[in-house]
């Protein structure tokens, strides 16, 4: 038997486990730091299967290790599984019409439920190949809350929870099939505080200090600075407090977020130093007095070439999720239900990547059928942030993305939702356990893959992690 055939005959035993997880995920929908069914579900299957857990890692309830080791245990490979949901986003599975389950509830609108699940059961493979086949190796499963808060991996990674592990492979579900070799971006937020003095608006307004009026200053500022960075920057804000809702008082407090983003960790830094500036500036204009606290933070993904390569050629061999005809039919439901204006950006998304006759072809087969072979030339940043990266500066990392979803999925909303608990999700759920499953295997058993992969992280990393966050700054649970 092939080690193809080997872990495609796991998965397929382990499908009925992995799918029924994944749905109890779903429906716990728990928010960030606050995954106590989720994780406790993982955890228990993973103990099921024998492997040895130990939660609460690095101050957070709810982030665990499952790990399984023969013989020498060496090497050592890593697996990431996510579990949290996001607020304000339930739905009804497999609905394409807004139904939500109850409203303002949470639901799994980036997938996190398939992620978790999947994960889970390519690390029950890898398990079942280093055993049956007498073989040197350990295998973790690593939990991890928070990813849409302010993240988990960061404060494992700074603990040294990565520090033994050889490499590290993990999956998130979208709408295409691909090994990428784009980054994500860097992210930092802060909280930033005004004080001020009250006073009557309108009798004596010369005594008062506008803490609102210096929030609204370093919004104005920020703005300006927009025109005086890196293309690739970000910058996001929302009022957190406004200080009260009579017009009649000069506020005396106010609090808005930030949120700075950019290629890498010191594009980021440099970025985020200017921001305070501005703050401090609107402080000085209004007299007010401010203060700032570091919430989250992530460093740049920046993916292994070459376990991308190794995850490529395993993708290529397993091949694309086989959809059936309801799938599609399904899949075409969530398309056809987009506003115009999301159907067009969609469409101009797909002309760029297969051409003027992609119109049609959408709307026959809204489900990606193909596998993208990894492109090592493409050193472009994806816009979006993840705490992954701060493991891929911990120990080689790769990101496999797996169709899971139509073409042009929308994520961070209800329609997400919908499809991770329907065929669609599920189907490519166990596709990405087979791809990660046969990466961990073929990786662990070269040992020249997994030293050219070191090198290539030393040379990018250093070696050595740095947290992008203070020392004093801990997982906020219960604050974020």
């Amino acid at each position: 038997m092939t080690d193809l055939q080997f872990v495609t005959k796991q998965i397929e035993d382990i499908a009925p486990k992995a799918v029924d997880i994944s749905r109890k995920i779903w429906a716990y929908a728990e928010l960030p730091y606050e995954e106590v069914q989720s994780a406790e579900l993982l955890i228990q299957a993973l103990q099921q299967e024998g492997f040895e857990v130990e939660a609460g890692l690095a101050g957070m309830p709810t982030a665990f290790s499952a790990s399984f080791a023969v013989g020498t245990g060496k090497p050592v490979i890593g697996l990431l599984g996510e579990y949290d949901a996001l607020d304000a986003l339930s739905q009804k599975a497999a609905c394409p019409e807004r139904a939500p389950i109850r409203e303002g509830a949470p639901g799994h609108g980036c997938g996190h439920n398939l992620l978790g699940a999947g994960s889970f059961a390519a690390a029950v493979a890898v398990k079942e190949y280093l055993v049956k086949n007498n073989k040197d190796g350990k295998v973790i499963y690593f939990g991890c809350p928070a990813e849409e808060g302010a993240g988990s991996k960061q404060f494992m990674a700074r603990e040294g929870v990565f520090n033994d592990v050889d490499f590290v492979y993990t999956w998130h579900p979208g709408d295409r099939n691909e090994v990428s070799a784009k980054g994500n971006v860097a992210i930092m937020g802060a909280a930033f505080t005004f004080k001020g003095i009250a006073s009557h608006a309108g009798g004596s307004p010369h005594l008062g200090r506008s803490a609102l009026d210096a929030a609204e200053l370093m919004s104005v500022g920020t703005n300006y600075l927009r025109e005086h960075m890196i293309d690739k920057a970000r910058i996001h804000y929302a009022y957190s407090d406004a200080g009260g809702v009579s017009p009649n008082v000069v506020q005396s407090y106010a609090k808005v977020k930030y949120e700075v983003r950019a290629p890498r960790v010191d594009q980021m830094k440099e970025l985020f130093a200017r921001v305070v500036n501005v703050a401090r500036g609107a402080a000085l204009m209004t007299e007010t007095e401010m203060d700032y606290e570091i919430t989250m933070a992530f460093s740049d993904y920046v993916p292994n070439k070459i376990l991308a390569q190794v995850a490529s050629v395993c993708f290529e061999e397993i091949g694309p999720t086989a959809w059936d005809a309801k799938d599609q039919e399904l899949a075409a439901s969530f398309l056809a239900h987009y506003n115009k204006s999301t159907l067009s950006s969609i469409r101009q998304d797909m002309v760029l990547e297969f051409g003027k006759n992609s119109d049609s072809t959408m709307w026959k087969s809204p489900l990606d059928t193909k596998v993208r072979p990894f492109d090592p030339r493409d050193n472009d940043y994806d816009s979006g942030s993840t705490d992954v990266g701060d493991v891929g500066y911990a120990v080689p990392t790769l990101n496999v993305n797996v169709a899971t979803a139509c073409f042009g999925t929308v994520w961070h909303s209800w329609q997400t939702t919908a499809q991770m608990n329907s065929s669609l999700g599920e189907k490519g759920m166990l596709t990405a356990a087979k791809v990660l499953a046969l990466s961990c295997i073929r990786t662990a058993e070269n040992p020249e893959i997994i030293q050219q992969a070191k090198e290539e992280w030393m040379e990018k990393t250093g070696g050595i992690y740095i947290c992008p966050l203070p020392q004093d700054v801990t997982p906020p649970i219960g604050r974020y």
